[in-house]
């Protein structure tokens, strides 16, 4: 969906800004006509990957002394977190890891916001609250109840604007801190005009590796699992390409700025793929038969994790523009085979 008559200009804090959703929800907003401004301490950031227009601030978004010059500074009137460590794997090796960056550092930028008066609040958070649903597909009143580190951390700093949002109005109403937490599906894909795309070095979603072994970055893949209860046997996910995603980013900036209320909404396409659907997709893109493999199951990997998105789609005018799987891979494995960083 085209983004750039969406906003008037406004200052804008964005966390996490050379990463991979960071970046191209940066680039949106700056051909929205937003004065951005990028704080990533490039843990897994690309310098590459920030606009030329937005300005770079390298550091922590934990800091909190940081995060309060640089909205000050910068007269920010809103922020978009995408900020943290995403491995899920990790995180169970290392939880403290995750709570010290996930969570406390998204109170010490909350605490920031509220201490300099910022009312407007965007937060990058996962499917992964939910941990392994009953049923499906998943409504955001579906009982969140995540089973690893990563998943807690999120759903910890949902809590803490929830909390905050309610304090708040409580205290002021006129003058009230609302956010909007976006749950990620599964993301993937990259722009269309091959300039971003997923670069984190530690990535270990399905359709990075599957593009990575179609450019020989990679041996082979595995299947983990295919006797589950789906068509094919193998775990269908909802995967919803990083452009369209940014877009809903823009759409709840614009709900915030317009007066709208705090909101929690499912970011997916409401269908999903199977594996196997997934890595024959990626081998006719590439036009590589790279080698599959089958492995046996992963502990808490669901047979299904679909998302419903009717609440999304009812309070926004998101129409998303990239939504089929060979667009998805298509553009995942060009920026493989081009990206700049060699991963």
């Amino acid at each position: 969906m085209n983004t750039q008559n969406l906003l008037p200009a406004r200052n804008v804090l964005v966390t996490g800004g050379a990463g991979y959703i960071g970046s191209h929800t940066s680039r949106q907003l700056v051909n929205a006509g937003c004065n951005v401004v990028v704080v990533d301490n490039f843990y897994s950031g690309n310098r590459w990957a920030v606009p030329a227009q937005a300005h770079l601030v390298e550091g922590d978004a934990g800091d909190f002394a940081l995060m309060c010059q640089v909205i000050r500074q910068h007269r920010i009137e809103a922020v978009i977190h995408f900020a943290g460590h995403i491995v899920v794997s990790e995180s169970v090796t290392d939880p403290l890891k995750y709570y010290g960056n996930n969570t406390s550092g998204s109170r010490n930028l909350i605490a920031a916001c509220l201490q300099t008066g910022v009312q407007h609040f965007i937060f990058s958070s996962s499917a992964a609250v939910y941990g392994v649903p009953e049923d499906g597909p998943i409504r955001e009143t579906t009982r969140v109840s995540p089973i690893n580190p990563y998943g807690r951390s999120k759903l910890m700093t949902e809590w803490m604007l929830e909390d905050a949002a309610n304090s708040s109005a409580a205290a002021s109403p006129k003058d009230a801190f609302r956010y909007v937490a976006l749950r990620y599906f599964n993301v993937a894909g990259a722009s269309l005009d091959g300039v971003l795309g997923e670069a984190t070095p530690e990535a270990t979603h399905l359709i990075h590796i599957a593009c990575q072994a179609a450019c020989g970055k990679r041996e082979k893949v595995a299947i983990y699992g295919t006797d589950y209860p789906t068509p094919d046997g193998t775990c269908v996910r909802d995967y919803i390409h990083v452009e369209d995603l940014a877009a809903a980013h823009l759409l709840a900036l614009a709900h915030l700025l317009e007066g709208g209320s705090s909101e929690t909404l499912n970011c997916g396409y409401g269908y999903g793929f199977s594996v196997k659907e997934v890595l024959e997709t990626v081998r006719r893109v590439s036009k590589v038969d790279f080698e599959i493999v089958s492995a046996g199951r992963r502990d808490g990997d669901p047979p299904a994790l679909v998302a419903n998105t009717d609440k999304i789609r009812t309070l926004f005018p998101w129409k998303p523009s990239h939504q089929d799987l060979e667009t998805i891979c298509a553009t995942a494995f060009h920026w493989e085979k081009n990206s700049p960083c060699g991963n």
